[in-house]
């Protein structure tokens, strides 16, 4: 397998399944995309919260339906998902769904199966997010034990890259409208990404300064 990243704004991903893996499914997707959940019955989590306890968690579309294999390539057709979720507990509901998906070109990704072919044409990393700075960890989907160990490995290594990513990014384009070769822009931000005082630092506006005076000293050298 190969990591993609997917842009699923202004997509729809439909999710088979209201179980506890449909909603971590579900919640996932829905940072970007609109999910459609399609279920008999619903877990605990997906029921809102009160407005005293809250719920900043972003909208889903809750359809109750016992789902026929048969009829599966409707509700595709009906919904024109970008990905399509199997993860129900009904193996042979799982794999109507996959084979429906598959007919028609949609990525699906199976919660059932994990690694090799049956896992369908999708398998959902795990990931360490510090805003828009991500790192994916897969094992082919054999062992998400292991993936989920190593994302607690790299969380701590993460933090403040989303700062270092802006800063490094505003610097370069500063390098750009100065006219300086690539090659000396280049050298310039890889010495701020490597900084440790970069990394460290308090704030965005620190950090900002931090990059820029060493880009100088770059530049100088």
């Amino acid at each position: 397998m190969i990591p993609l990243f997917h842009d699923f704004r202004g997509e729809r991903v439909l999710v088979f399944g209201g179980g506890r893996v449909g909603y971590r499914k579900a919640r996932r997707f829905a940072r970007e995309a609109e999910v459609v959940v399609v279920a008999a019955r619903f877990a605990d989590e997906f029921e809102p919260r009160s407005e005293k306890e809250g719920d900043e968690r972003p909208p889903l579309s809750l359809v109750k339906a016992r789902i026929d294999p048969a009829e599966v390539g409707t509700w595709l057709d009906g919904a024109a998902p970008a990905l399509v979720v199997a993860a129900t507990d009904d193996a042979a509901l799982n794999e109507a769904v996959e084979r429906a998906a598959s007919e028609r070109g949609v990525l699906v990704n199976r919660t059932d199966e994990h690694g090799g072919r049956d896992a369908g044409s999708v398998v959902v990393p795990a990931t360490v997010r510090d805003g828009n700075v991500v790192v994916a960890v897969g094992t082919g989907g054999r062992s998400p034990a292991l993936s989920r160990e190593l994302r607690r490995r790299i969380e701590p290594e993460l933090a403040g890259a989303e700062t270092v990513a802006a800063v490094t990014a505003e610097l370069r384009e500063e390098l750009k409208r100065q006219g300086l070769p690539a090659e000396t822009r280049r050298n310039a931000v890889r010495a701020a990404v490597e900084s440790d005082a970069v990394w460290s630092a308090e704030n965005e506006e620190r950090a900002r300064e931090e990059a820029t005076e060493i880009a100088e000293r770059v530049l100088d050298d």
